[in-house]
């Protein structure tokens, strides 16, 4: 098609740098600053990207539950302009919780109406402003990167789920964050040894979303991989309970 010629690499270039500036080496609050100047065009950004993994982890998630999802409380973990919440709306969870690091973020996530409270919260720096075992299920997706969310955080997202509680995280599959993945991988498999939850499902998408440089695009398809995950913190209730 007639998109892949030079107007559509125009098009990308800013995006692609947007994209590689937040993923890059930069200091934690060099990076906030970033997400802050990102939030106007982050939308039509990542729409251009053909991001899907909002709308698979919602489908995910919203596979795994059990309830109906109206009265399930959730929290939202790098929330960003509320991408993931617009598609968990459409699947029938009303009472959303976000928190992000990035305070530009917070104010389109509060523009949506989507949100029944927004704090700004930088995971991996500071603990969720929640009590324990206090959502029904907790997402993260997109922020379990190199240089985003450190795997260390994943038991802080434990810590505010309750018992028979969900958790949807998300990672890419690209080459520079198959490190981070592995990481992450064995934070998320040692917690299970522990009994700490269960898996439901870890499922491997090919087109995860467009490729931004040609040495991150796997196969040669001009997309990268991802993964999402879903787990059930223990100890799950029994039929009858809870």
């Amino acid at each position: 098609g007639r998109g892949a010629g030079p107007a559509g690499m125009r098009l990308a270039a800013g995006v692609r740098e947007r994209v590689a500036a937040v993923h890059g080496g930069a200091e934690l609050s060099e990076r906030l600053r970033l997400y802050d100047s990102w939030a106007a065009c982050y939308e039509q950004d990542v729409a251009a990207l053909e991001y899907r993994a909002p709308h698979l982890a919602a489908a995910s998630l919203a596979f795994a539950f059990p309830a109906p999802p109206a009265g399930a409380r959730l929290l939202d973990v790098a929330c960003g302009t509320g991408l993931v919440a617009r598609e968990l709306h459409r699947r029938g969870f009303r009472c959303l919780h976000g928190v992000d690091g990035s305070a530009g973020m917070l104010e389109r996530a509060r523009s949506t109406g989507l949100y029944r409270q927004l704090r700004r919260c930088v995971l991996g720096r500071e603990p969720l402003p929640a009590p324990a075992e206090h959502y029904d299920a907790v997402t993260v997706v997109g922020a379990l990167g190199e240089g985003q969310v450190p795997s260390t955080a994943v038991p802080e997202l434990l810590r505010v789920t309750k018992p028979g509680g969900f958790l949807c995280l998300t990672t890419r599959s690209n080459p520079s964050n198959l490190r981070y993945k592995a990481e992450l991988e064995a934070a998320l498999e040692g917690l299970e040894r522990q009994g700490a939850w269960q898996k439901v499902l870890a499922q491997e998408v090919e087109c995860w979303e467009k490729a931004t440089s040609e040495e991150e695009s796997t196969q040669g398809t001009g997309y990268i991989p991802g993964v999402v995950y879903i787990y059930r913190k223990c100890p799950v209730p029994r039929p009858g309970e809870g």
